[in-house]
């Protein structure tokens, strides 16, 4: 019956000084600061709704690069970023939005809200979806237009059901 060590002797060709806790740390020290520093985390706050599994089918789906801003890591569930620093954050699982005065337009059968902020960013949020989708960018570092039409198709995963409306100046009121 052969038995099995838990605690195995050191390799003689180690200097028994030195644990194998030891090496690792040592190992670690010299190679983990250089592959912490290949990805940086985006710090984004998760949505209320972000445990909802509409959102986690439309996580999956999103792509890896938008324009020439590719996706990192970030710090909460049903968040994502693309470019160091961020360029677009999207967070699922926000506030579905009512009825407002704000543009609405539709890219690709997915309808977004734009608000532009008073600092020129943008918060573009799906409209008519439940959980809503939420997007942050500045137009003047990536085109909306690359943002909507690369993230339309993942934020279609969530079925609409209610599309925007506009009044238009000839319909009676």
């Amino acid at each position: 019956m052969s038995k099995i060590s838990l605690n195995p002797e050191p390799s003689p060709k180690l200097n028994r000084k030195f644990s194998r806790t030891t090496v690792l740390i040592a190992l670690f020290a010299v190679v983990g600061p250089g592959l912490a520093a290949c990805e940086s985390v985006a710090s984004v706050d998760a949505a209320p709704d972000a445990a909802n599994p509409l959102c986690a089918e439309m996580m999956v789906v999103l792509p890896e690069v938008i324009g020439d801003a590719e996706r990192r890591p970030t710090s909460s569930q049903a968040t994502s970023a693309w470019g160091d620093p961020s360029q677009v954050v999207l967070r699922c699982g926000v506030e579905v939005p009512g009825p407002t005065t704000d543009p609405c337009v539709s890219v690709n059968d997915v309808d977004w809200i734009a608000h532009e902020g008073e600092d020129g960013i943008w918060t573009l949020t799906t409209y008519g979806r439940t959980p809503a989708t939420e997007i942050i960018m500045d137009p003047q570092v990536i085109p909306s237009s690359t943002v909507l039409a690369t993230l339309s198709d993942a934020a279609s995963r969530i079925p609409a059901e209610k599309q925007c409306v506009s009044i238009q100046k000839d319909e009676k009121l």
